[in-house]
């Protein structure tokens, strides 16, 4: 199983929903990405786009509140704000490719230091379909990714070059994993905040690549209640 230590998969997507400003659109990739839309924005206004055509949605459906005709790109239920949308399949990927979408945050496999992402196909793995993560990667404004630390077995998922079929190149701007806030650089990969109770002598230890650490480091911002 991954490493449970750190960060829980809500509090990760909470800090990287932060980073979100007013008026985004944001799409969110199948897995933990899709718990961003369960997050406190407060005043900002933050308009969800799913590859499937739903425009403007909010939180992930309650048990037993599901609209069973409301679902997001990953299959599940959510509901929908004031103002949302549902539109063609094309027109949703329209929105894509016209670079309307401020920011993606993607799941991955791995991560490497210059921005390389791989998503859509493990290690001795037959078929696979890379989805429309090709088509965020490229359009997108921002690349954020969402993921554990660690494989199961334990290996880094931040390396120094992808070793699986890599997804696009370079893209990455941010990085949220159980264990801390990564951000790529023209430099390498900076360690910009660390999850609480999570060392550094443990952050090197699951990293596969060399990492820039600030003197000191910063704790994780959590939202309130976190």
């Amino acid at each position: 199983m991954s490493d449970a230590k750190g960060l829980t998969r809500q509090q990760m997507c909470d800090r990287l929903a932060m980073e979100f400003a007013d008026g985004w659109i944001v799409n969110l990739g199948i897995g933990i990405p899709t718990l961003c839309s369960n997050c406190d924005f407060g005043d900002r206004q933050i308009i969800f786009h799913s590859e499937n055509g739903v425009v403007g949605y909010g939180p992930l459906a309650a048990p037993g509140k599901e609209d069973l005709h409301l679902v997001n790109a990953g299959g599940q239920h959510v509901t929908m704000n004031p103002g949302s949308a549902i539109v063609h399949h094309a027109d949703a990927f329209g929105m894509i490719r016209s670079g309307r979408i401020d920011v993606t945050v993607l799941g991955a496999y791995e991560v490497a230091e210059n921005g390389d992402f791989a998503n859509w196909k493990m290690a001795g793995q037959k078929g696979g379909g890379i989805g429309g993560a090709m088509d965020l990667a490229a359009c997108a404004k921002h690349v954020f990714v969402a993921m554990e630390q660690t494989t199961r077995r334990g290996a880094p998922r931040l390396v120094e070059r992808c070793a699986i079929p890599v997804t696009a190149r370079g893209v990455v701007d941010l990085v949220i994993t159980n264990f801390g806030l990564f951000e790529i650089t023209p430099q390498g990969m900076v360690l910009k905040e660390i999850a609480p109770g999570v060392s550094l002598d443990e952050v090197k230890a699951t990293t596969g690549c060399n990492l820039i650490i600030p003197d000191p480091v910063r704790l994780v911002a959590l939202a309130r209640g976190d």
